[in-house]
């Protein structure tokens, strides 16, 4: 048998590629290549193309008034938002709007324009008045927790016949475009969801790219093509299946077995560096994206002993970022020294420079001139199946960190991601971990959503300084590098009162058989992988 050399096409924009901020192409780390030669399936024996995707991060719930959370990943692909981020872009653009501005100089107004003729996947109207009851019933049920943390700049909601929308904020607001374009601004159908309640029927009607034909909790969702989307994406596949796996073990196995085509969020350390690697199975690549994932941990401040400062700050004394990185993850992440990430505009090292390497001397003079002086008893809690398979061990190491020294009694639990979540919020943790993904790429979305009354973590944090100062001084500002000094003086902040404790940026990586196209392209800014760029190519 005479084999053809493989025949490759040059991929289909590598200056889009290069501008959503991933890795140059040399990066992308082709495993091997398929043994023998021939034509790839061009998808099921019936002709559709469909693409199996498998990821570690399954929804928490279908409602989008309820989430602001990895359900988001769904979302991006089942629902619409006015705004969105076509591929390559890093700022919004018009998805289910075709235009969106601000009309008045204080940058306090804000209108969007529909599309002509836009529908609901069940076949229903979407108009401006379906607009105005999504982001309306976000605010109404209000979640604890969830998503109407972001809409606190907005005063009210108007529409203008049926095709535009008015935003009305409270104050000026030069991220507010960003917010509309996160995946909790979907637009519902308002004759299927409840105005004054969750959506718990397992049921969706969305305008995005994908329709979701059926969903298993925890196992599987499927998504086929939305017959009435109306939006600037360009499906390159008929349907996608979204696998839920419990592990990174168990997911890349599927991946090898050919079970699945692309693994997207929850790949551990060790299975990212045996991709990376020879002996890895034929056939795969692996595309690392930029990374503004960072990893934290959060202190209870009505428990007895994660509510005094002296202990926060004791623990940060001692926390071995380097070790963690290194031991646990492989370096494939990096120590990170405060909440906004390298990279964006505000990010300083403000935790190395105050507590420098890990010094068990200057801890125990911490917590001794606060009387302490027996080991404090803490317990440490992670999500099981969140944030990828080397959550425990990376908790682990923490405990023998904190316990080697004498200073503390620590022990590790970990629960499910929904008992967990429920439980934190309850203020039964007093320090747990969490793991945080940008709704979109600004230093604001690293500091606002942890603070205020209302916030993602359920646990008031009471600032004034930085939510009537320094975010609303930012916020007037359209130039996001102007507002560095604002983002540095809030850090500082929370530096002094070491209520979150950050620990590391990740990045993100796709492994791909080498058949599926696309893995390049598929990330938008927040990370969140947009299914339709996907491709199987049909030969090589």
């Amino acid at each position: 048998m005479v084999c053809q050399p493989p025949r490759r096409g040059i991929p289909r924009s590598e200056r889009v590629f290069k501008r959503i901020h991933l890795r140059p192409v040399a990066a992308i780390a082709s495993i091997s290549v398929l043994a023998g030669c021939g034509v790839l399936s061009s998808g099921d024996d019936d002709g559709e193309q469909k693409i199996v995707v498998g990821t570690t991060s399954s929804p928490s719930t279908l409602d989008p008034a309820a989430s602001w959370d990895g359900s988001w990943e769904l979302f991006r692909n089942i629902y619409q938002t006015l705004l969105s981020y076509p591929t390559g872009a890093t700022v919004p653009e018009g998805d289910a709007a075709e235009s969106c501005a601000f009309t008045d100089l204080s940058n306090r107004v804000y209108s969007c324009k529909l599309r002509d003729d836009m529908k609901f996947s069940d076949g229903h109207p979407l108009d401006a008045k379906a607009v105005k009851y999504s982001i309306d019933r976000i605010s109404r049920i209000n979640v604890d927790g969830g998503p109407k943390g972001l809409l606190g700049s907005l005063d009210r909601v108007e529409t203008k016949g049926d095709d535009e929308v008015l935003f009305h904020l409270n104050k000026p607001d030069a991220t507010f475009p960003y917010v509309l374009a996160t995946p909790a601004m979907s637009i519902v159908d308002p004759e299927e969801y409840p105005a004054n309640e969750i959506r718990d029927d397992g049921g969706v009607a969305g305008s995005g790219p994908y329709a979701l034909e059926s969903y298993d909790e925890g196992s599987k969702a499927e998504l086929v093509r939305n017959k009435h989307y109306k939006g600037f994406a360009d499906r390159k596949n008929d349907a996608v299946t979204i696998r839920y796996f419990p592990d990174s073990t168990q997911m890349v196995a599927a991946l090898k077995s050919r079970q699945i085509d692309v693994t997207f969020r929850g790949l551990a350390a060790e299975d990212t560096i045996a991709l990376q690697g020879k002996d890895s199975t034929q056939g795969l690549q692996l595309v690392e994206g930029a990374g503004t994932e960072i990893s934290y941990l959060v202190f209870n401040p009505k428990d007895r002993w994660a509510g005094k400062a002296s202990v926060r700050k004791a623990i940060a004394q001692l926390l071995d970022r380097s070790a963690i990185a290194h031991k646990v993850y492989r370096d494939t992440v990096e120590p990170l020294y405060s909440m906004v990430p390298r990279g964006l505009a505000g990010h300083t090292t403000s935790f190395f420079d105050q507590y420098g390497t890990p010094d068990a001397d200057k801890a125990k003079d911490i917590l001794t001139e606060d009387g302490i002086t027996e080991p404090v008893p803490l317990t440490l809690w992670y999500a099981t199946d969140r944030y990828g398979s080397a959550t425990k061990p990376e908790f682990e190491e923490i405990k023998r960190q904190l316990n080697r020294t004498g200073l503390f009694d620590v022990k590790v639990e970990g629960r499910p991601w929904k008992t967990f979540e429920a439980d934190y919020r309850k203020g039964k943790y007093p320090v747990f971990g969490r793991g945080w993904f940008p709704d979109f790429p600004d230093a604001d979305n690293f500091i606002a959503p942890f603070v205020g009354e209302q916030n993602v973590l359920g646990t008031p944090y009471r600032s004034p300084d930085i939510t009537d100062k320094l975010l609303p001084e930012s916020r007037r500002e359209n130039d996001r590098s102007a507002v560095v000094e604002q983002f540095q003086e809030a850090q500082q902040i929370l530096l002094d009162d070491v209520r979150l404790l950050p620990l590391w940026q990740g990045k993100q990586y796709v492994a791909v058989h080498e058949d599926i196209s696309g893995g390049e392209r598929a990330l938008d800014p927040s990370m969140l992988m947009m299914m339709w760029e996907l491709d199987r190519k049909t030969s090589w």
